[in-house]
């Protein structure tokens, strides 16, 4: 009798938690259309829930969650940002849509980085884009550019709704739509067969409010040890520190002893292994638990001890010099901050051309004047060496002779 009671107990315990479970869910639920000026009636929208039972099924599968490591840093930090904002917080898995939160997301429309920009509308809202750094690869920036785009975007269309859907299909394509449907309610132009807006921007509404009710599943969240990383409540694990133009991430690493991989993760936005020449210092991501590292420890390298450093001679100029070291000359006027593209005799160049920034070529191809001397200098190996390198017994080379120079 005693254990019938207690098996009942427990039954109508956990039935109890079920249901109250069940309506905390659905309240967030409810809570979460409401953010994006949405009916909640719109939680029986049969392509919404076939996407979110796709969705919990794929990240299921693939273990999606435990695989964003690069990810897992700073998410919080995003998170504040948003917060901070005036956005709404779900606004979050609109990133989630775009690149599933990886910042070296690429479209065949050329779209990049986690907020998936195209370079226009990169420039317009402030992200650079050059020879040196992409932006919309930057984790900070553009997020302050993406939720400052959604601001605008809902300010002009005055639903959250309609400014995801613009932030997708561009403001042209919505306003037309909106007034060939004669409304802007959701239902409306989410029909498949009036076709208002285009099937991707359909699923795309769809997709983001599906990420965001798993994200509001409990159960679903514990079960597959996501909650660690969208829940993780850490806004300052990630620092932001400036250094020197030109200085190498390599020479940043290995001051505040950290592998130069994980700190590559967190600049993806460089091109190369340094940060742009021009300008007096330019802002690097580090974890917040090596800030004091940084500060304690670090000291800029001189550009010279990173690069290489030519001595000009009789006959060098810019476009020489590129075709000279395999790189853009433009690269080397940066570097040297030149005003004018007029060399000096003598005159002494950053040549930023080693493994470590961008460069591929391992080895040189002798040119008219060229001597053994000139090339041992100029790649900072002694003759002795060069020699060795290349099996040479004297010192005659020729024009056209390919050396070993690394």
């Amino acid at each position: 009798m005693k254990l019938f009671l207690s098996l009942a107990a427990i039954l109508l315990s956990t039935s109890v938690y079920a249901v109250l479970n069940f309506e905390t869910n659905h309240a967030k639920e409810v809570n979460l259309l409401r953010s994006f000026d949405i009916n909640p009636s719109f939680l029986n929208d049969p392509e919404l829930n076939r996407i979110k039972e796709q969705k919990r099924e794929h990240y299921k599968k693939k273990y999606f969650f435990k695989t964003m490591n690069d990810a897992y840093i700073f998410i919080p930090l995003v998170k504040k940002m948003i917060s901070d904002s005036g956005v709404p917080n779900e606004i979050l898995y609109l990133a989630m849509a775009e690149s599933n939160f990886s910042t070296r997301a690429y479209s065949k429309k050329k779209a990049s980085g986690m907020w998936q920009f195209m370079p226009y509308t990169g420039r317009l809202y402030g992200l650079k884009i050059d020879d040196y750094v992409d932006e919309r690869r930057d984790l900070v920036k553009s997020t302050k550019a993406a939720v400052k785009y959604l601001n605008a975007l809902h300010k002009k269309f005055g639903k959250w709704y309609l400014a995801a859907i613009a932030y997708n299909c561009g403001e042209g394509r919505l306003r037309k739509a909106i007034n060939k449907a004669g409304t802007d309610n959701l239902d409306v132009l989410l029909d498949s067969k009036r076709k208002y807006i285009p099937s991707e921007s359909r699923r795309y509404i769809r997709k983001i409010i599906a990420l965001a009710l798993l994200g509001y599943d409990e159960a679903y969240m514990i079960e597959n040890e996501c909650d660690y990383l969208l829940n993780r409540g850490n806004a300052y694990s990630l620092a932001t520190v400036e250094v020197p133009a030109g200085e190498s991430l390599v020479h940043v690493s290995k001051m505040i002893s950290m592998p130069v991989s994980d700190l590559k993760k967190l600049n993806r936005h460089l091109k190369y292994d340094f940060v742009p020449p021009y300008g007096k210092s330019y802002p690097v991501y580090i974890p917040y638990i090596k800030l004091s590292d940084f500060k304690t420890k670090y000291k800029p390298a001189e550009l010279k001890t990173m690069y290489l450093v030519h001595t000009v001679t009789s006959g060098d100029n810019l476009s020489y010099l590129g075709k000279k070291y395999g790189i853009p000359y433009k690269r080397i006027e940066d570097f040297n901050k030149l005003k004018t593209s007029r060399l000096s005799l003598k005159q002494k160049l950053i040549i930023p051309v080693n493994k470590l920034s961008g460069g591929s070529n391992t080895h040189y191809t002798v040119k008219n004047g060229d001597t053994l001397d000139s090339i041992s200098k100029s790649f900072k190996l002694s003759i002795a060496d060069l020699k060795k390198k290349n099996r040479l017994h004297s010192d005659m080379i020729k024009i056209g002779d390919k050396l070993s120079v690394y």
